[in-house]
């Protein structure tokens, strides 16, 4: 069979992106349709055929910009001259012309921007001094593109998604069903002991990293051999993953945090901070590097609402429970007491009571490890393989 693969845009590296690179490898003759596609931003797929149309003249950081535009150029999209589609995305790329292919779309969530985040997009859109300008259009076309997105959504004949909270967002914005295949997650790599064993002392990988002041120096001789301490965590920083509550929290109780990534709330974060030598700031580090500090912390703070989340994840691959925002794809793998803790609120006061909870629990190393076995690769692609072949099987007969 002919298989084609469309994603939104293949811009940069992310956790969609490490869904689409697994589905990849699912179907190595597939070629992938998407809107526009940078290089330099992402290396992941410089052995497959990718095509881009008109979109491409677009430098991609303009992505933000042109939503409508894409909703035009995927619904135009024709692909008819496959058998199979299998689309990966959170925005527009559900779209595409199937003719008489079967379209099995694998959605993150509904378009956040038209539906379960709109009202936090048009407070903030990110475009800085254009946010008045870009709030009254975002108010006065969101009704009509909001109509296109759910008649996109009307196209695909199967949908997947991520996680329990995507699912029932699928069902209120697309009045669509959906079978949950949790994304792929590196669990093997993160679960492999490095150490003797996680509570006792580890050996840190000497490495630069940038602190309060933007200034790089080598870590000091009891970073570099340190039992668990402090909490973690790894993200992107945008204003919505609320790492200000991370931060805020942590100077208010007293206790160290270690935040990996980088991102544009970057310089309001070590702001916020104000110097504290309890906050440390590491720029966006490989896998390796990650897992160490992983493994030599105390935990991991979750405070975003996400439909799911790898980052905590592979925290929970390396041992180190997770202090997660009760809603959410959190729900799907955070069990409150056995593997971390959930807070209620997104406030601070409501992420110090679970940060102080769970400095009183005990935590079992292996069975926290454990908790994430079932998010592995292998497991994503056996589950997405068998899906799709059952149904090709049904729609055959």
């Amino acid at each position: 069979m002919k298989v084609a693969i469309v994603c939104d845009w293949l811009v940069s590296v992310g956790g969609a992106e490490r869904v689409l690179r697994s589905i990849c490898d699912l179907f190595p003759d597939a070629p992938i349709y998407t809107s526009q596609y940078n290089k330099k931003g992402i290396d992941w797929f410089n052995d497959r055929e990718v095509h881009v149309g008109w979109l491409q003249i677009f430098p991609s950081c303009f992505r933000r910009f042109i939503g409508p535009l894409r909703q035009r150029y995927f619904s135009r999209l024709d692909l008819s001259n496959y058998d199979v589609i299998i689309s990966v995305t959170g925005a527009e790329a559900k779209a595409v012309k199937k003719g008489k292919a079967i379209h099995f779309c694998y959605c993150h969530v509904p378009t956040q921007y038209y539906w379960g985040m709109k009202d936090d997009y048009i407070k903030n859109p990110g475009f800085g001094i254009l946010n008045p300008i870009v709030r009254l259009g975002l108010k006065a076309f969101l009704p009509p593109l909001r109509k296109a997105d759910y008649e996109s959504a009307q196209r695909p004949d199967e949908f997947i998604t991520i996680s329990t909270y995507a699912q029932q967002q699928i069902k209120d914005a697309y009045d669509r069903e959906s079978t949950i295949i949790n994304p792929p997650v590196a669990v093997e790599k993160f679960s492999t002991r490095e150490f003797s064993t996680g509570r006792e002392t580890i050996k840190q990988q000497k490495s630069q990293y940038y602190g309060t002041e933007h200034k790089n120096h080598k870590m000091t001789k009891s970073q570099e051999n340190t039992s668990r301490h402090g909490f973690v965590t790894t993200s992107r920083q945008v204003t919505w993953k609320r790492l200000d509550l991370a931060v805020k929290a942590c100077l208010r109780l007293g206790v160290p945090l270690t935040i990996i990534g980088e991102g544009p709330e970057h310089k309001n974060l070590v702001k916020l901070a104000n110097g504290s030598k309890l906050i440390t700031f590491v720029p966006l580090a490989d896998q390796p590097t990650i897992k160490r500090y992983l493994e030599q912390s105390e935990g991991f703070i979750f405070p975003s609402l996400e439909p799911f989340g790898i980052a905590p994840v592979e925290a929970l691959a390396c041992g180190c429970p997770v202090i997660a925002y009760g809603k959410g794809g959190a729900l799907d793998y955070v069990e409150d007491g056995k593997n971390g803790v959930l807070f209620d609120r997104q406030s601070i006061g409501s992420l110090c009571r679970a940060i102080q909870h769970f400095q009183t629990l005990k935590f079992d190393d292996d069975k926290v490890r454990k908790s994430a076995l079932p998010f592995s690769e292998k497991n994503f692609q056996d589950k997405l393989k068998n899906f799709i072949l059952k149904k090709i099987k049904s729609k055959e007969v």
